[in-house]
């Protein structure tokens, strides 16, 4: 048997799948589970690096006492995070979280010396307050030293995958995530990185998914007792998870649906146009330079927020506080609720900036209802229902924005990831659109990241054998509008 393993780790939490191929079908097995979070340091919060990377180890383990030792791994991560590293690899920077605050104003103070517009014309990326660029300037602002010392930027997959190999790898999938990448070329590009003064040793050559890296170094054979090639993924989650949705018409809208809901296209080629950036839709490299054509919404985010907060759990600077909850709220009772109140019209922009790091969710879901003069929820349900709704309003708005951007009229929805779970929000995404949406598989980005594995294994021909791998593997629900 041959196996694979994709190491998936989101914001939230990290999972190693295993995947192997029966008659055509694919079959995965969850062999390792761990949190992810993050930590206060020096002044900023920053994820916990060191507790990811033995993490990582432990699953490898994990395999190796189950007798299932693969002969392929892949890193899939978040984006826009990355870390510095000298010469010799040792990191000369801290792993900074995009929900951190250095970034502040850092868009604004540039405007004068390279406006946005200018901006997106080379990369067609879209703006958010933590794309990689914005952090690389704020470095430069605060300790210009570090950027002086590092020899290469490792974004945060790219950085695992050179603990487990040595060799330094910059995959196209997360690079594009930069704002840095230009869009028509898919390489670095120089002209922003001058006119930006960012020092252009630290972007060296850009590896497509499907490119081995190498084996695991000595001392990592000799600790998890196996070797195995490591093959490049697409690093940046979304651009795996894209890669499970078994589409079959182009037609059809895609979301990935985790802690941010990425709703959007495969195009052959980008849009920058200024209508594109007004809209705030971003061109995202894909696998075999697909773009990924899409609209960042705030997505699970909110819900896992209110979760937490009703549960007694926050994250406060970076440190977790705990207070006591006299109840502990399961995702289906938080569900049931929000059926409860669906009469409760109330809804808000989930996209607002003060839903991105609050210390009370529930509390800023009522200030904008405040200040839009709307009823403001008072139960759990009415919040619920006020965050359902509003999301499911977004996607319409957005899917709507899509249909003007691209001249396409869009005739379903594909749904993959954690969120396709969410019956509750998959029904009230085909009220609002008037559209059939198809949710699954959940395990959107594995498979994704698998797939592209698979493929360099010869395990399937392409990406359209194995998406039809994808479809006559999982289950796949229609919910219609």
């Amino acid at each position: 048997m041959r196996y694979y393993l994709a190491i998936d780790i989101g914001a939230s939490s990290g999972r190693h799948i295993l995947g192997h191929v029966e008659n055509g079908r694919m079959v995965l097995e969850e062999m390792y589970r761990f949190d992810n979070k993050q930590i206060l340091k020096n002044g900023h919060d920053c994820w916990d690096i060191n507790h990811l990377w033995q993490s990582i180890l432990q699953g490898l383990k994990a395999c190796k006492a189950a007798n299932k030792v693969p002969v392929t791994l892949g890193i899939d991560t978040w984006a826009v995070d990355f870390v510095l590293v000298d010469g010799d690899g040792t990191p000369v920077s801290d792993a900074v979280a995009y929900r951190d605050g250095r970034t502040k104003n850092i868009r604004s103070e540039l405007e004068h010396t390279l406006t946005f517009a200018q901006h997106y014309s080379h990369t067609g990326i879209q703006y958010q307050p933590f794309n990689t660029v914005y952090q690389l300037l704020a470095l430069q602002k605060e300790n210009p030293l570090r950027l002086q010392q590092a020899y290469h930027m490792l974004m945060i997959p790219d950085y695992f995958h050179y603990l487990l190999t040595g060799k330094m790898v910059q995959e196209y999938t997360n690079a594009t995530s930069t704002a840095l990448v230009n869009a028509k070329t898919g390489f670095w590009d120089e002209e922003l990185i001058n006119m930006l003064g960012l020092p252009k040793n630290i972007f060296t050559a850009i590896a497509m998914p499907g490119t081995t890296v190498g084996t695991l170094k000595k001392e990592i054979v000799q600790q998890i007792g196996f070797d195995c090639a490591v093959v490049l993924p697409a690093t940046h989650d979304t651009g795996s998870a894209f890669l499970a949705v078994p589409a079959r018409t182009e037609t059809a809208v895609y979301i990935s649906s985790g802690t941010w809901s990425l709703l959007g296209v495969e195009n052959k080629t980008p849009i920058t146009s200024p209508q594109s950036m007004a809209e705030n839709f971003t061109n995202e490299g894909g696998y075999e330079y697909r773009y990924r054509y899409l609209k960042n919404i705030m997505g699970l985010w909110m819900i896992q927020s209110v979760r937490r907060e009703l549960n007694g759990v926050a994250y406060i600077k970076g440190k977790e506080h705990r207070t006591a909850a006299n109840v502990q709220y399961s995702y289906a009772e938080l569900e049931k609720l929000a059926r409860q109140e669906k009469d409760f019209s109330s809804t808000i922009d989930v996209d607002d900036p003060r839903f991105l790091a609050p210390e009370s969710m529930m509390e800023a879901v009522k200030s904008l209802c405040v200040e839009t003069n709307q009823s403001v929820p008072q139960t759990v349900g009415q919040i619920m229902q006020c965050v359902y709704k509003s999301l499911a309003y977004k996607y319409k708005a957005a899917i709507e924005t899509l249909q003007r951007l691209t001249g396409k009229q869009y005739t379903c929805i594909h749904i993959v990831g954690g969120g396709s779970k969410d019956g509750y929000l998959n029904e009230l995404c085909a009220k609002a659109t008037g559209l059939p949406v198809y949710a699954g598989p959940t395990e959107g980005t594995a498979l994704g990241n698998l797939m592209v594995q698979m493929i360099a294994g010869k395990e399937y021909a392409n990406l359209l054998e194995a998406r039809q791998a994808i479809k006559n593997s999982f289950e796949i629900k229609e919910i219609k509008p």
